[in-house]
């Protein structure tokens, strides 16, 4: 195999980045690594940094790679407690990985031993020397936060756990007049309702691809949102020209289960989905960053510029706090228009 490997951050996150040049047996195989992942913007394929990676592709190994033998049994205990809360398949994979990582620190440690010492050395030694995000760092202190809750003998006083300052960062958005170029470019039908259906009904990636057919109400013209992020339903707006395009779509297509389905069935993937609007943004000569994600941002933005009440905004994006929807405040353009710039009096 004529690749090239090496460990870096992808978004934060410690992984493994392979190289190679475009070809359908080397792409077919690395799609058997679990949870290998394309990335189009950084034009490599990357996997979880694991030993058994770093083995595979040749790579040093880390002296706290793996935790130790009663480490790797509480994360197998971890596991089937979040399972029992019915914590989501990709809640559980977060966490237990998190988990796992401040347990390999302090491999050299029994459960019971580690102390809130630990918790600040791992932040300093770890997160901090590697230049892991914040964000990181607090899945892992929610990792542990709840972890700890469940162990009998432990030496973490779990209220004394810090977070990190939270990045006051703001949500990139597209102007009304960028979202319809985007869909504008977007010459397949179902790439096209698909990306039109997240932006108008500000829906996140998960919960359009999980979307059935049954769940277009097109009498009252609502989409229901199902088992949502929280495990909580809502309904949000089904817009007048998206249903003309999910009728055409539909008698095309005829979808079996999910709404979006892959070319052999099943749930459409959100890595195909996502390196689709990357080539379409490009495509309409989009330069800003963007995610399927800043199409859910636009919505809520354009409709606080239309004059909506936050309130109804919040229960559209299924958002649990206003102060999550507080953020879109920040963004609209529409109250720094009315300023009058002194340079321009």
């Amino acid at each position: 195999m004529n690749w090239k490997a090496k460990t870096l951050l992808h978004k934060g996150v410690p992984r493994i980045a392979v190289y190679f040049e475009k070809n359908a047996a080397l792409i077919a195989r690395i799609k058997t690594f679990e949870d290998a992942r394309w990335s189009a913007s950084n034009k490599y394929w990357h996997l979880p940094d694991t030993e058994a990676n770093r083995l595979h592709f040749k790579l040093p190994l880390a002296h706290t790679l793996v935790p130790n033998a009663e480490g790797i049994a509480s994360i197998e205990t971890f596991k089937r407690y979040l399972l029992s809360k019915r914590y989501s398949p990709n809640t559980i994979n977060t966490y237990s990985e998190a988990l796992k990582s401040f347990l390999t620190f302090c491999n050299t440690k029994a459960i019971k031993d580690i102390s809130n010492e630990d918790v600040i050395a791992y932040n300093n030694d770890f997160i901090l020397k590697n230049k892991f995000s914040s964000s990181y760092q607090n899945q892992i202190v929610n990792a542990i936060k709840l972890y700890f809750k469940i162990v009998k003998e432990s030496s973490i006083e779990i209220d004394k756990i810090h977070r990190p300052k939270r990045e006051k960062t703001l949500p990139n958005v597209l102007s009304k007049e960028e979202v319809l170029k985007i869909i504008d470019s977007t010459e397949n039908l179902k790439h096209k309702t698909l990306l039109a259906l997240i932006y108008s009904a500000g829906l996140r990636i998960s919960e359009a691809l999980n979307m059935k057919p049954k769940d277009i109400d097109s009498v009252r013209m609502l989409i229901h949102v199902k088992n949502a992020k929280g495990k909580k339903d809502r309904y949000t707006l089904l817009s007048e020209k998206v249903l003309q395009l999910l009728r055409e779509y539909y008698t095309i297509y005829k979808p079996k289960d999910y709404l979006f389905e892959g070319q052999f069935g099943g749930m459409y993937s959100s890595r195909s989905a996502q390196v689709i609007l990357k080539q379409v943004a490009e495509k309409a000569g989009i330069k800003k960053p963007i995610t399927l994600h800043t199409l859910r941002h636009s919505f809520a933005t354009h409709l606080l510029e239309s004059g909506t009440d936050l309130r109804y905004i919040q229960d559209l994006l299924g958002h649990s706090s206003p102060k999550t929807t507080m953020i879109y405040t920040h963004v609209t353009n529409d109250s720094l228009k009315k300023i009058k710039n002194p340079f321009d009096v």
